[in-house]
């Protein structure tokens, strides 16, 4: 096992890799921004290094920092997280180079399955069915090209990014010029990468993703699979597992997702993300080759660390896996406690934490970096947290979730807690009628 690693990221999931870290007796390093220097992670790894300013462009996408930072400090190999870092080819491949290992699956698998215009590729040779749409996009005529072929309307996403980043639903030609301007911007500033692709934009369907784990050498296990379906502006707001999909659907998708890893013998976590529509059509959308934020209800229904197999596959243990020893059990929900008001159309709201307390008692779950004092930057996303239930069926999670959300007080920036609590109350919520536009045609705002 690694005796030391650096983590380059920040916020909750910074400190999830430190907490798995110390209980398998590894070291950790931690590089922050300015705006950071306080945080929780910082406060609670081993060691801690500055490599810049607010800006992520200066600090967490600044790989000459970052990499002296690894090599000052003697770390064996860098924990990406999810963002930032986590999936640039380039940035792994300078890792071996340097003699770091990489925390995550090879440049190689990166390039072929991370970005989503590869990712359609590597579909269609494992049989797998996608959306319609297109490679990377040159320029606007290009794109208006191709929306005439596919019809509108049609989404433009950043083929590097994920997290709703970088994307912009396009419904007429007018809009498509100024659109794939914004698209291009938002990739280049959050990923480093301004390539666009272009999908058909569904209007309804079910987001449900599906979590893998590779050593690298054709073993590829699934753990089940996830439903993403309530978002606002194309980022995630609540996840589940396991989703309400029929079970020959749910197998079939899953199998779909196995097979796709398996055909670039794909190393460490990642998840591939499916569109469900209204008849049980399923199509694949892209593979984020990285942890994911929502991976915590996947640990709940099968009581593994997945950090833990990040670093035992990344230190050359393999994956001591096989598909029957995975045991799904009960339902797991998961709420993203955003500084957002939701009554303003989601507008971030950064800012000091006058007091906080997190819910508690059985199956219940927080991931947070935040404390009481703590000043949320402007600078970065708006997640406080994320609250996690667990209970032996989705009706008695949903009841345990709106107790924990009752629970838990934030008290100074407006938060997404009212409107969840308004969800857990939805009757099609409840009964599992969830699809993307949730927010809007389900839900009185």
């Amino acid at each position: 096992m690694f005796k030391k690693i650096l983590i380059a990221n920040r916020g909750e999931i910074a400190l999830r890799v430190i907490r798995t870290a110390r209980e398998l007796g590894v070291k950790t390093v931690v590089v922050y921004s300015t705006a950071d220097e306080k945080s929780l992670p910082v406060l609670l790894a081993d060691e801690s290094v500055c490599v810049g300013p607010p800006a992520s462009n200066q600090s967490y996408l600044n790989i000459p920092n970052i990499l002296s930072a690894a090599l000052m400090t003697g770390a064996e190999g860098i924990h990406p997280g999810y963002g930032f870092m986590a999936e640039n080819p380039d940035f792994a491949e300078m890792c071996r180079e340097h003699g770091i290992v990489f925390i995550g699956p090879t440049p190689e698998s990166m390039r072929a399955l991370g970005s989503k215009a590869g990712g359609r590729e590597i579909a269609a040779l494992s049989n797998v069915p996608v959306v319609p749409g297109t490679g990377v996009l040159e320029d606007t005529d290009a794109a208006l090209l191709a929306a005439k072929q596919i019809g509108y309307p049609v989404l433009l996403k950043a083929s590097a990014g994920g997290g709703g980043r970088g994307q912009k639903i396009i419904r007429t030609q007018d809009e498509l010029a100024k659109g794939f301007a914004q698209a291009q911007e938002e990739a280049r500033l959050y990923f480093g990468d301004p390539a666009i692709i272009m999908e058909k934009f569904l209007e309804e369907f079910r987001h449900v993703e599906v979590q893998v784990m590779g050593d690298g050498h054709g073993h590829v296990i699934h753990i089940g699979e996830r439903d993403c379906s309530i978002q606002r502006r194309n980022q995630k707001l609540i996840e589940e597992a396991p989703s309400t999909l029929p079970d020959t659907l749910r197998q079939e998708i899953l199998n779909a997702g196995v097979r796709l890893a398996r055909h670039v013998n794909y190393a460490g976590a990642g998840t591939l993300e499916f569109i469900v529509d209204r008849d049980g059509n399923y199509y694949f959308m892209e593979m984020n080759t990285r942890i994911q934020v929502e991976h915590c209800v996947s640990e709940e229904i099968s009581g593994l660390d997945f950090v833990k197999l990040q670093l035992e596959i990344a230190a050359g243990y393999g994956l001591n896996i096989q598909q029957e020893d995975v045991v799904l059990r009960g339902h797991a929900i998961e709420c993203r406690l955003n500084a957002e008001d939701p009554d303003k159309d989601f507008r971030p709201a950064a800012g000091k934490i006058e007091d906080v307390h997190f819910a508690g008692g059985p199956g219940v779950r927080v991931d947070s970096h935040c404390y009481t004092g703590y000043v949320i930057p402007p600078h970065y996303d708006s997640l406080i947290g994320k609250l996690i239930v667990h209970h032996d069926t989705r009706e008695q999670a949903i009841s345990r979730m709106k107790r924990a959300l009752e629970e838990t007080v934030i008290q100074g920036p407006k938060t997404t807690i009212p409107l969840y609590v308004k969800i857990m109350d939805n009757p099609f919520y409840k009964r599992g009628a969830v699809m993307t536009n949730f927010l809007k045609t389900r839900m009185e705002m």
